[in-house]
């Protein structure tokens, strides 16, 4: 009599992301749609069972076809229905598309795109499923270029400034920095909104203090809200409105349709602030 062994069952590969030296998160890897290195950082798409594709730069997730709603909702929105007439819109970082998605729910003018990795754009345009027909639109300039050098270059001003910036990490870490929002302040129409995510406010808080102090340098209205964004670390994810005239308790319309979290009730919600962070600066 012959015994047949079993096969081995196959164990996924999987792709993990430490939050913590002890903790973190991880995704098993369906299929790995793309893999490369650009002059930057190394970029991967992945497709997760429950999340669809996955967007890691250096190894950190970026966005997810699942839960990008969360993140991109909550960091355009809030400053679209505030600004009593938003035409000239910049977008620094945000090679994903997923802020420049958006923005064009809104009758916009002008929209500026400006991502230093090309490859990044690259890869998002051929493999995530909102960012090509977005580049398409008539009312978008894409600019290859650093946020900082485009903001010392730039011929006009700008009515919402959206920091789509990833981790203050290599090609981000000017973007983070007090003297990035000096040279901005001189980019801003005199009602302008500057929104920015700040990052994770149970392992970053230490990091959203020293951006609160020197906000609060520069800005008359410095307003920290949350979001969850189930992926990024803690779940919870910090943003910052930033203006010298326009409060975010001046809704001035209704957010677009076709949204599947941000609505006004949200909006009001989403500023009142935990204990632990509340010292950071609220002007609500």
């Amino acid at each position: 009599m012959i015994t047949l062994k079993k096969k081995p069952k196959r164990i996924p590969s999987e792709k993990k992301e430490y939050h913590s030296p002890s903790s973190g998160i991880f995704f098993e890897v369906k299929n790995l749609i793309y893999s490369g290195r650009s002059p930057y950082q190394k970029i991967e798409v992945i497709e997760n069972e429950h999340f669809g594709r996955v967007l890691l730069l250096d190894g950190l997730v970026q966005t997810t076809e699942r839960d990008e709603f969360f993140y991109h909702e909550l960091l355009v929105h809030p400053a679209l229905v505030c600004h009593p007439s938003p035409q000239d819109m910049l977008i620094v970082g945000g090679g994903d598309g997923g802020a420049l998605k958006e923005i064009l729910r809104y009758p916009v003018k002008r929209a500026h795109l400006v991502e230093i990795d090309r490859q990044v754009i690259d890869v998002c345009r051929k493999h995530f499923p909102w960012l090509a027909p977005a580049l398409e639109d008539k009312r978008v300039e894409l600019v290859v270029a650093d946020g900082k050098e485009f903001i010392d270059g730039a011929g006009r001003k700008f009515d919402v400034v959206i920091i789509d910036s990833s981790d203050p990490v290599g090609p981000s870490v000017s973007l983070h920095e007090m003297n990035f929002y000096n040279r901005l302040k001189k980019r801003l129409n005199p009602e302008a909104i500057v929104v920015a995510q700040v990052g994770s406010p149970f392992y970053h808080p230490e990091s959203i203090k020293t951006k609160s102090d020197f906000l609060k340098k520069l800005f008359k209205i410095v307003c920290f809200y949350l979001s969850p964004v189930p992926t990024y670390p803690g779940g919870i994810w910090c943003f910052v409105f930033l203006s010298d005239r326009i409060s975010p308790a001046e809704i001035k319309r209704k957010p677009a349709t076709g949204l599947k979290y941000y609505n006004t009730e949200i909006h009001r919600s989403v500023f009142s602030l935990p204990a632990y962070i509340k010292g950071f600066g609220t002007g609500y």
